[in-house]
């Protein structure tokens, strides 16, 4: 099969060099220049991908688009009208996820509840309304390029500290939108602030391949806080556990229901919806529509069938099903300074060498899934711009013993100043969370 991967930082690096190594043919886009050595002397690089359309259509029906991120919709569509089978989402999709207010109406026109949403341009209003109205809030910027370090979660009960982060990314002119490269001008998109609520944070998610989802749909449990303990800022995510099995509820309640507004609007690709579960119900929080990072390759830990067999069942439409594991997967990202920020990492990390101990199997190696690396003659290397290393994931009957066995994968990898959690699916498992969604009956 014929694979062309489009993306503006090559975060499906993995997938690719896995297609790559079974003997399909690929070749890779990336938009931004500070990512053209994500995985260099590793995968076919091209500098336009719209010239390699015609090499894409000569495969026929065993040749695939796919796309990294919830920005290039508009263009999947004109894709697809063109006869290109493509995977990633829509331009449907990408609104879902980066308008959140859309996206949280879309959801209560299904039925759920949502929290209260407060949408801003400008700090000095977002200032004012918390000061009018004291109370604990999330702030999360719109657009799906927004940077995730620059959300927040509030644990003052009057909102100071919410204000105070409004104050200082007013005085620093932070752009409101913070975006990467190829996101909106400074303040295009906004921010909002949304009421906090109390509860277990689970995720749920599946492929719909134009007209019906594939079964089975996963649950997630992300942990997005750099340190242990969840102490520190958002990072997008350190560490995930991940399942298919016992999603059937959540999947009923908030995902088949959007079935028809996604095949009306073109949608091919991942989705999941990340909800705050409570004694109050179920609420649902924000859209992802596409991929999720590192959570494909989380989720591929669990995967009989091959992302090939996958992706060509979804485009061909032939089957609405795919095989999975049992138990669960644990993904722990591992990282070198300054991750989760840029600044400084050239002097920092950037250009290391990476060792892998001769006590890793090739069954532990297949568990590792690189990000910001490359190869230099012979040797890998640091590469990138964050000190994105890469996630190294575990399977298990229990998220404690698929963590255990990810962390294994960990400690085999020789970096200076490599670092990780220990303590993925923890508050799961020991803290009671899977007992209380078991018990309110959403894990069935």
């Amino acid at each position: 099969m014929r694979f062309l991967g489009i993306g503006d930082t090559n975060d499906l690096a993995a997938m690719y060099h896995g297609l790559a190594r079974r003997g399909h043919d690929v070749r890779v886009f990336v938009r931004d220049p500070a990512h053209s050595d994500v995985f260099a002397g590793m995968l076919d690089f091209t500098a336009d991908w719209q010239k390699e359309l015609g090499w894409l259509r000569e495969a026929g029906d065993d040749g695939i688009a796919l796309f990294e991120s919830a920005s290039d919709g508009a263009t999947q569509d004109a894709l697809r009208r063109d006869g290109f089978h493509v995977v990633g989402g829509s331009a449907f999709g990408d609104r879902l996820e980066a308008d959140r207010e859309f996206g949280q109406s879309a959801l209560r026109a299904i039925g759920l509840r949502t929290a209260a949403s407060h949408p801003f341009a400008d700090y000095e209003a977002a200032i004012d309304f918390v000061k009018n109205h004291p109370a604990r809030y999330v702030l999360k910027l719109n657009g799906a390029d927004a940077l995730r370090t620059r959300n927040f979660v509030g644990s003052a009960p009057d909102g100071l500290d919410v204000i105070a982060l409004l104050a200082h990314y007013g005085r620093s002119q932070t752009p409101a939108s913070a975006q990467r490269p190829g996101g909106s001008a400074e303040g295009g998109d906004g921010f909002v602030l949304m009421d906090y609520l109390q509860g277990v944070e689970v995720g749920v998610g599946a492929y719909f391949n134009g007209e019906n989802f594939l079964s089975p749909a996963c649950i997630d449990f992300e942990h997005k806080r750099f340190f242990p303990g969840d102490l520190g800022e958002l990072t997008g995510e350190m560490g995930t556990i991940v399942s298919y099995r016992l999603s059937q509820r959540l999947f009923d309640t908030v995902l088949a229901p959007v079935t028809a507004m996604l095949r009306d609007g073109g949608y091919c690709g991942y989705i999941n919806v990340n909800l705050i579960a409570n004694e109050d119900g179920l609420w649902p929080l924000e859209f992802t529509s596409r991929f999720g990072y590192p959570g494909f390759a989380i989720c591929e830990a669990l995967h009989v069938d091959p992302w090939e067999t996958l992706f060509s069942t979804m485009v061909h439409k032939n089957s609405r099903h795919f095989r999975t594991q049992s138990g669960f997967a644990s993904g722990v990202v591992l990282t070198v300074p300054p991750f989760p920020y840029r600044y400084g990492y050239a002097e920092l990390s950037k250009g290391l060498p990476i060792h892998l101990r001769d006590s890793l199997s090739p069954a532990d190696r297949s568990a590792l899934h690189f990000a910001e690396v490359a190869l230099q003659g012979g040797q890998l290397v640091t590469s990138g711009v964050t000190g994105y290393l890469g996630v190294a994931t575990g399977v298990g009957p229990t998220p404690g013993i698929a963590n255990a066995q990810a962390l294994d994968v960990a400690q085999g990898v020789v970096v200076p100043n490599l670092r990780y959690r220990r303590d993925i699916g923890n508050r799961l498992e020991g803290g009671g969370e899977w007992d209380f969604l078991q018990r309110l009956g959403w894990l069935a």
